[in-house]
């Protein structure tokens, strides 16, 4: 497996960047420049990627490919192909973004979000999404969500084997598939039924941890590895057995200093693996 972050640390050139990413431990990157910024800049970060041999895990998107408004819908579909475009440049593992939510927050929780229509939106989206796209090198990939299609390994099989196309991939998250106590309780079986179902559809994964609160009713909440209860290693085990460089990337944090600080902790925890 390959740790990475989601930031790109403060710094003043493509060069520092890479270099900061491997002084952090890093093996693998989140490319942190977008499809709508300058072409030399794209190659410049690519570039020092590339030198540093630095993996690059991901091309985010983040934006709400199913948003209720018209000319939102269409603005974020475009963005979306151009985001895959760009990770099929550089050579990233997966492009990844939510399926969307079927109200006014971007990934908000909605009723509507499992409905049957929203799953034939989803699947006519990243279908479309695929095709306009055409690329080679990479695949797009569907973050799972507590509250979103898909939630779970089993519904994630049900999506690759509806979508029906071969650059349809992977993403794992498996904090945000956490949204019982059941399978709060029960993290390996998660994890094997990710690994069995799923297999080497994974492209890249998040790693993070996960609270269980004492207080009426049921309050998980996510947190910075080590501060929940998590099986990390167990987690990181499965995923570097898919693949030995299978980027595992470190998310949510606020300041470098947080990243630091966590990376050494993973660093420690997932030894001999990374």
């Amino acid at each position: 497996m390959r740790l990475g972050t989601s930031s790109p640390l403060q710094h003043d050139s493509p060069e520092m960047w890479a270099a900061q990413q491997l002084e952090l431990g890093c093996r693998t990157v989140v490319f942190p420049v977008q499809s709508n910024e300058p072409e030399e800049k794209i190659t410049a970060y690519k570039e020092a990627a590339d030198r540093a041999g630095l993996t690059i895990a991901e091309v985010g998107i983040w934006r709400n490919a199913l948003s209720p408004d018209p000319e939102e819908r269409k603005k974020n579909m475009d963005y979306c192909v151009q985001q895959l475009r760009l990770a099929d440049y550089v050579g990233a593992k997966c492009c990844v973004n939510v399926a969307g939510a079927f109200g006014e927050r971007w990934d908000g929780p909605y009723k509507e979000n499992f409905s049957e229509n929203a799953r034939k939106e989803i699947i006519r989206m990243v279908r479309q999404i695929i095709d306009t796209a055409d690329v080679k090198n990479t695949f797009f990939t569907l973050e799972p969500m507590p509250w979103m299609v898909p939630t779970d390994p089993k519904d994630y099989k049900k999506l690759l084997d509806e979508v029906e196309r071969d650059r349809f991939a992977v993403h794992v998250d498996i904090i945000n598939m956490t949204n019982s106590a059941d399978r709060y309780f029960h993290p390996e079986e998660l994890v094997d039924e990710c690994a069995d179902l799923l297999g080497d559809k994974i492209k890249s994964c998040h790693i993070k941890d996960i609270h269980l609160g004492q207080e009426y009713t049921v309050k998980l909440t996510e947190c910075v590895p080590g501060l929940g209860e998590f099986q990390i290693r167990y987690y990181a085990e499965k995923m570097h057995a898919i693949d030995e460089d299978m980027p595992m990337i470190l998310e949510h944090l606020q300041t470098d200093e947080e990243y630091i600080r966590y990376m050494g902790y993973l660093k420690e925890v997932l030894n001999g693996l990374y």
